[in-house]
């Protein structure tokens, strides 16, 4: 028996506002304040940022990991993460997802990092 065909059409994603736009580099500069205390870097030069998510309504949800589960920092970071969120105007509420998977390595680091880092 023949399938169904269905003459839908897909949308397309909706393009970033200009004040959207805006927020994403604010909440950006607002990320690269934190840093690993053990690492005089911050967490987005690291690496350590997977994803920053921001819905309409002005609600940060920022995927991130550590440099290892055992991070002496590990409970204090996060929390770091969502003040310096929060603190950028036009954010309405964050939430802040620790993750391990894929596992940090310092490949992820940008160029200027593993300088820092006397890493080549």
């Amino acid at each position: 028996m023949n399938e169904p065909v269905t003459n839908s059409t897909p949308t397309a994603p909706r393009e970033a506002t200009a004040s959207e736009m805006e927020m994403a580099a604010t909440v950006m500069q607002a990320l690269r304040t934190v840093y690993d205390p053990e690492i005089p870097i911050n967490i987005c030069e690291l690496g350590l940022v997977y994803e920053v998510q921001i819905d309409p309504d002005g609600h940060v949800h920022v995927k991130m990991t550590l440099t290892a589960p055992s991070c002496p920092e590990a409970g204090l970071i996060p929390g770091r993460v969502e003040q310096a969120v929060r603190s950028v105007q036009g954010v309405t509420g964050a939430t802040v997802e620790l993750v391990w998977e894929p596992p940090w390595s310092p490949n992820l680091m940008t160029e200027a990092a593993k300088l820092q880092l006397g890493i080549f």
